[in-house]
């Protein structure tokens, strides 16, 4: 009998590392099954490495500027994003070019985040469990600010699965859901083909019966997402209300991110004991967790990381740019309160035994 595989194990394409050093770039996903916030970085132009941060249940991720927003089970964390602290990390010097830091954390209370962005100095994120929009901060636990015509109340029965966000001119413009209903989990009766992409703005339906739509995204003026219970990356005209199929990905696709011509998108494993998945046609299909990685203008694939240990679902995919060695901290370790950063200057105070345990 094989010994088990060490954890978070992967296997990838012989290209990554030297492409990802050229890029000048990290990966980094969120997988809540994993409750893993995990970075993928070139070690040299052979290796990746891997660096997973425990967080509870992670969902969505959004890299503005020196800034990071995380949303997790019931908190949404934002994150400072220093190369002097990562220089002078106390239990690795010289190892990180970049550190983020936890600046700050809202509770938001369990509502299921989602998708979440930056701005206009706000923090926008999709409330799936009350169906909307809302901004995070201020004195409530959120601030709703939009919801779909078609929900009646605003309650936590997450009643259309509403999932993605798109920003444009700092402000909210798309989202996607799982299903037209308004009633409690009401779009699980119809999962696969009940999906649906909005217009925020003008409260227009742009396209309807979509294959469990995720990860919309705008690139170069463009609207992409991918339709996770099909396999596919589709190409969106909100004027026409039509889409056209760039890439038939194959698997249960979800999480993407866009950096200077290449598309990383996610692929999960499904839960066989999920009474989502389990009904689903394509379940045995999706037997690959990882990322693929497209070069966009062509479509063609160019390289694929494959998770072999630990992670068997992708919520969100990520680029850090211009960093080839990132780390990130958690609010487990408390050596993150160590951690002092005033304008133009960075500090690590004094530490003691308790202060530097990796969690």
């Amino acid at each position: 009998m094989s010994a088990p595989l060490p954890p978070f194990s992967f296997s990838y394409t012989p290209s990554i590392p030297e492409n990802l050093l050229k890029l000048k770039a990290s990966i980094a996903i969120t997988t809540y099954q994993a409750g893993k916030v995990v970075f993928i970085s070139p070690k040299d132009e052979n290796n990746l490495i891997v660096l997973p941060r425990s967080f509870d249940k992670p969902m969505g991720l959004c890299l503005e500027g020196n800034k990071m927003v995380l949303a997790t089970n019931d908190e949404v964390i934002t994150f400072s994003r220093s190369e002097e602290l990562g220089t002078h990390y106390p239990n690795k010097q010289n190892t990180y070019d970049s550190l983020f830091v936890p600046r700050s954390t809202h509770y938001t209370g369990r509502v299921d985040m989602h998708d979440i962005a930056v701005g206009k100095n706000k923090i926008f994120a999709v409330n799936t469990s009350f169906s909307c929009v809302c901004e995070v901060g201020g004195w409530e636990n959120f601030n709703p600010i939009w919801q779909p015509n078609f929900i009646e109340e605003l309650s936590p029965g997450d009643s259309c699965h509403l999932n993605g966000l798109v920003m444009h001119n700092d402000n909210p413009k798309y989202v996607t859901a799982l299903g037209k209903t308004n009633t409690p989990q009401g779009w699980r009766d119809n999962i696969v083909d009940g999906g649906l992409l909005i217009d925020i703005q003008s409260d227009e339906i742009v396209l309807e019966g979509l294959a469990m739509p995720h990860s919309p995204q705008m690139i170069n003026g463009e609207l992409y997402m991918l339709l996770s219970a099909s396999g596919q990356l589709i190409k969106v005209d909100p004027t026409k209300k039509s889409y056209e199929v760039i890439k038939n990905i194959g698997g249960f696709v979800r999480g993407m991110a866009y950096y200077n011509d290449y598309l990383f998108v996610g692929a999960s494993k499904l839960r066989k004991n999920s009474s989502t998945f389990a009904k689903l046609q394509f379940a045995e299909k999706a037997d690959f967790a990882g990322i693929k990685i497209y070069h966009l203008p062509t479509a063609a694939l160019v390289g694929e990381i494959v998770f072999e240990s630990s992670v068997d679902e992708i919520y969100e995919v990520a680029i850090i740019p211009d960093s080839i060695r990132p780390n990130i901290l958690n609010t487990v370790n408390p050596v993150h309160k160590l951690s002092l950063e005033i304008p133009g200057k960075t500090f690590w105070a004094r530490q003691t035994n308790d202060d530097t345990k990796d969690h």
